[in-house]
């Protein structure tokens, strides 16, 4: 656990002092939390004896949980044998077991801080491993539809739960502010639906798709109760693939990770994530703050995951996160550094004929490094930088503390069939039934295909899902087409895409703050390390 301070100190601005909370000691790796102490019917009785005296008393059963045995406050052991959850404990204790240990093994360092602001706000502590399950604890996971971060918000998401994404900064690589954002949403989902495994359900695949489908088998559902109902709701075959097995991968975490070595999984400790703030005015080094502490300045940098350019942006003045204890007379140590090394970027007017290449190589950074600070600057069509313009550029350790990332504000939101899916009319077919059939509607079909009429003939080769194609002949064409048995078959290929009214509905979480839309669960990339299984 961990304790958030706010002082001043010693004229130097301090803040967020994070440290270990004492309540609960640290254990060894693969250690299960205690429960406390375990009572037994016998000291019961006993003590029942010396209070009572030798009178009959009522027999107690001997039931209290064995001393060092895991506790789970997620309703893991109603569910446990279910095959999902067992397929995925067989995953994470078997073919992923060294990616899954690495993540137990940052659970060390960033899950006290993690339960800390889940208990704040009512939840159970063990949602910990919801975020395992989309990161595997990885402050840069990054996936395919451009999610970031522990709890992958998409960047609109992430806007609208109150945290800053842009070029220079971006919340939800902070393991802090985004954790805190997660929390408040996962709350008001559970409010909503009066199911942790349902709000679980939602932040993965939709809140709209989870309310769709409870209204839909509504009555299914009568009579069934609390967490039982996403496992209800689970076997209608309604919510998507990845959504179903999204509650039995936090369950199969949840038992894996609280008894590590019962399942064979060895988790070496880290140093919890604990640290004192200092405040720093806009555009300042994080290699500066490191030498003023007389640290390197990867252990600033790895505090900061959120700054994202080496350094604080360029106008705003903000709080950076320095090793725990190490604050005091920082505002002495800091001024004390030539002004030189106090200031990030050094602002310099382009030149006739200069390019960001030889700009770059001028003050030893490389073009990609400047690029980063300049992302609106001109060019010709030569490619020369248009003379006259600000180009900010870096110091060297600035530029080596900067992340290599995508624009933080693009967001992708894949059609999940991919591909294109095409079929072919036979004999007696509608275009009415063939929408039917795939579950989409006559004017959708009739837009995919520059239909004018509903008209089809048999032979004619319709795209019943995925994009149009541009210049696509008309319906008159296409059955001439047919007649002359010119037509291609168009088969759809093996896994070829859902239909596009599913494609839209699988569209990755965006705006969450009004309508609570969850994340998407796509696989996330990071260098060296497999994703979570999905």
């Amino acid at each position: 656990m961990v304790t958030n301070v706010s002082r001043i100190s010693g004229g130097s601005a301090v803040r967020d002092t994070v440290r270990p909370a004492p309540a609960r000691p640290s254990l060894p790796p693969g250690t299960p939390r205690p429960v406390g102490d375990s009572v037994s019917a016998a000291d019961v009785s006993r003590e029942s004896t010396r209070v009572f005296g030798n009178g009959e008393a009522p027999p107690v059963a001997d039931s209290a949980v064995a001393p060092g045995a895991p506790v789970w406050d997620i309703d893991v052991h109603s569910y446990e044998t279910r095959k999902r959850v067992e397929d995925y404990v067989r995953i994470f204790s078997g073919r992923v077991k060294e990616v899954f240990a690495i993540a137990l093994q940052r659970q060390t360092r960033y899950g006290p801080m993690i339960r800390d602001r889940l208990r704040r706000v009512g939840l159970p502590e063990d949602l910990t491993y919801l975020a395992l399950v989309e990161s595997w604890f990885n402050p840069h996971a990054y996936s395919r539809a451009a999610a970031v971060g522990f709890w992958q918000f998409m960047a609109s998401t992430g806007r609208g739960m109150g945290l800053r994404v842009d070029w220079w900064v971006d919340e939800r690589r902070d393991p802090v502010r985004s954790t805190e954002a997660a929390a408040r949403l996962l709350l008001g989902l559970r409010d909503k639906f009066g199911s942790l495994y349902l709000a679980a359900a939602a932040y993965n695949g939709g809140d709209g798709r989870v309310a769709r489908g409870l209204a839909r088998y509504a009555d299914a559902l009568d009579g069934v109760e609390g967490e039982d109902r996403f496992f209800a709701l689970s076997e209608k075959n309604y919510l998507r693939p990845e959504t179903r097995d999204y509650v039995p991968k936090i369950i199969a975490a949840a038992l894996v990770g609280e008894e590590p070595l019962r399942y064979g999984v060895h988790v070496d400790s880290l140093p919890p994530y604990s640290y004192d703030s200092v405040r720093v005015r806009g555009g300042t080094p994080l290699a500066a703050v490191a030498n003023a502490l007389g640290v390197e300045g990867a252990v600033v940098s790895e505090l900061n995951p959120h700054l994202l350019r080496g350094m604080t942006p360029p106008s705003d003045s903000m709080w950076v996160r320095i090793p725990a204890g190490r604050s005091a007379d920082f505002d002495e140590r800091f001024s004390a550094l030539d002004a030189d090394e106090r200031r990030a970027l050094l602002r310099v007017e382009s030149k006739k004929g200069q390019t960001m290449q030889s700009l770059a190589k001028a003050h030893g950074i490389t073009a990609k490094q400047l690029a980063w600070y300049n992302p609106k600057a001109a060019r010709l069509k030569s490619g020369a930088l248009r003379a006259g313009q600000d180009i900010l550029v870096p110091r060297r350790d600035v530029a080596a503390l900067a992340r290599d990332i995508p624009n933080p504000s693009i967001e992708r939101f894949p059609r999940r069939g991919g591909g294109v899916k095409r079929h072919k009319v036979t004999n007696g077919q509608s275009l009415s039934g063939i929408a039917t059939k795939y579950g989409v509607s006559v004017p959708t079909l009739m837009k995919l295909n520059g239909l004018t009429s509903e008209r089809v003939t048999p032979g004619q080769t319709l795209v019943v899902s995925g994009r149009a194609a541009s210049g696509a002949k008309s319906g008159a064409a296409k059955a001439a087409t047919a007649k002359s048995g010119g037509a291609k078959s168009g088969a759809a290929s093996a896994g070829a895409g859902k239909s596009v009214k599913k494609a839209k509905s699988g569209a990755s979480k965006a705006g969450a703050a009004k309508a609570g839309a969850a994340k998407t669960g796509t696989a996330t990339k990071k260098p060296a390390e497999k994703s979570p299984p999905r």
